[in-house]
């Protein structure tokens, strides 16, 4: 049933259900997922801002909330001894396929600029320009109600950030963008690459990279939770 009302997510929803919608783009043969390989989608340490370490409890709390906002819940109609999630957003809201990946990265990652959802997205959705970026958040914003919104551009910065609005107002976002940066320590490695181009990119190519190789992990332990159960 569409959803035509305003829903708050907590973090940990916001990032069950982010990760359930990456994992049916870039692991298809695994999806719906097991909760085991559920949990590790939260917990990557590539392509998640912040990390978590969620728990199964964690995990299970949050579907159950997710299910009953309709977003997400056991898989319908899966076979096996094993039990699958999937998340039921194109249900929801009738995305299309690059409303579906700004928002899943924006759910995964938090605010971002259109050029970082641009990069992002990639693995999801082929966005060939950054006005294609633009127009599907302008399409997100004009929702009702608004799906995403603008935040107030940083001091020092060119590019204004996007934010998701499946976990509450604007005010909300920003409180989370600030909680974050609170609690991660600025590197002067980490400063260099937002100010030079060229390392950002093998930064993003090798973030790609060891993504890649955690997902296959997630795979081969999906394979062993389908022929051995939980």
């Amino acid at each position: 049933m569409p959803i035509t009302q305003p829903i708050v997510l907590s973090p940990t929803q916001a990032r069950v259900l982010g990760a359930l919608v990456e994992k049916e783009v870039t692991t298809p043969d695994y999806y719906p997922l097991s909760l085991n390989a559920l949990v590790n989608a939260c917990n990557q340490s590539t392509n998640r801002e912040p990390v978590m370490r969620l728990d199964d409890e964690e995990v299970r709390l949050a579907l159950r909330r997710l299910e009953d906002h309709g977003l997400a819940g056991r898989a319908r109609g899966a076979d096996g001894r094993v039990t699958k999630f999937e998340h039921w957003l194109g249900e929801a809201f009738n995305f299309t396929r690059a409303e579906t990946a700004l928002i899943c990265v924006l759910l995964l990652r938090g605010p971002q600029t259109p050029g970082e959802l641009r990069n992002r997205t990639d693995r999801l959705h082929r966005f060939d320009e950054i006005g294609d970026v633009l127009g599907g958040l302008q399409k997100l914003m004009e929702r009702e109600p608004s799906l995403v919104a603008v935040l107030p551009r940083q001091p020092g910065t060119k590019e204004s950030r996007y934010a998701h609005l499946l976990s509450g107002t604007v005010e909300s976002a920003i409180a989370t963008e600030n909680a974050t940066v609170r609690r991660e320590p600025i590197h002067y490695a980490a400063q260099t690459s937002v100010d030079d181009p060229a390392q950002e990119d093998r930064i993003a190519k090798l973030e790609a990279t060891v993504a890649e190789l955690r997902q296959e992990i997630v795979a081969l332990r999906q394979k062993i939770d389908d022929l051995f159960g939980d």
